[in-house]
């Protein structure tokens, strides 16, 4: 019985670039952090430890910090694709690569005496704008996403009907406040696609179904979700979901005389409901190769 090298990658994980636009007094930020990642031909570093064909993962990292400065960022989606095209148009030895990065938001400040400022920004929150780009040959690959879009209903959420099992003793509801903090990644089928537009509306139509859609269960909202998304995008070949159902249980206040008519509740941190689920067209291939290494997107 053999040994042998199995599957493989390296590179350069959490690369932290800020690139400031100055090409005008107006400044644009673009906060990231990249992860590159390369594969191909290096068996004989890991049998052997022969470093001759290794791109180091050092020169990964200056790689990205010398194509934000040659080529500034528009899109990660952009940056993800040239980072990707490369390595592996200019390495024989490199037969893909996978790019990966997190965009964190920043807003212009708005002083009490003036228009949003020019160079002056605040951190917009937890949302966090993802892409994975891998290339393979001449394939290559774009799965956009989000993660922490926290969103939270008052009303217009129920759960009843489950099966009354052994260990059951969730009490039914027809008025109940529902909230997840949204992760979703949706893999295109071109790359030839106005990155910033599509990303804005697919992230409205999430916004809007979770609002529009009278909830009978997460799952649900969740599918509703994804279906609006493809509806919208023929671009889009599947969108995948990773939403935990933060729950919030009506707070007993009898005890004290007091009513509560669904006003106060109690906000639990632990443990949760995890819902996950892809939504995908049922005339296209599934490419779970492009999927690897994304954790928790089923």
């Amino acid at each position: 019985m053999g040994i042998v090298l199995g599957t493989n990658q390296y590179g350069k994980a959490e690369v932290r670039l800020v690139h400031v636009d100055r090409s005008t007094p107006r400044h644009v930020i673009t906060d990231v952090n990249v992860t590159s990642q390369l594969f191909g031909d290096f068996t004989e570093t890991h049998l052997t430890g022969s470093n001759a064909a290794v791109i180091a993962t050092d020169t990964q990292k200056n790689t990205v910090y010398a194509l934000a400065r040659t080529g500034g960022i528009t899109t990660i989606e952009e940056f993800a694709l040239r980072m990707a095209r490369n390595f592996v148009d200019k390495y024989d030895q490199v037969i893909g690569a996978r790019q990966e990065i997190e965009q964190y938001g920043w807003g212009r400040i708005e002083t009490s005496d003036s228009d949003p400022h020019d160079h002056a920004f605040v951190r917009s929150g937890t949302e966090i704008r993802t892409v994975v780009v891998t290339k393979r040959g001449e394939d290559e690959t774009v799965i956009s996403g989000l993660t922490d879009l926290v969103v939270l209903k008052s009303t217009g959420s129920e759960f009843w009907g489950f099966p009354e099992v052994e260990y059951t003793s969730l009490v039914e509801t027809t008025d109940r406040i529902l909230a997840t903090a949204v992760s979703s990644r949706w893999r295109y089928t071109s790359s030839d696609v106005d990155w910033d537009k599509s990303f804005a509306s697919v992230r409205q139509i999430l916004l809007d179904r979770f609002a529009g859609t009278h909830s009978y269960s997460l799952q649900q909202t969740l599918y509703a979700m994804g279906q609006g998304v493809l509806e919208a995008h023929p671009e889009i070949a599947e969108i995948r979901f990773s939403m935990p159902n933060k729950h919030h249980f009506l707070v007993d206040l009898s005890p004290w005389g007091l009513e509560n008519p669904n006003e106060v509740w109690y906000a639990a941190d632990r443990p949760y409901g995890l819902i996950e689920a892809a939504v995908t067209r049922d005339d296209l291939p599934a490419d779970d190769a492009a999927w690897a290494g994304i954790t928790g997107f089923c």
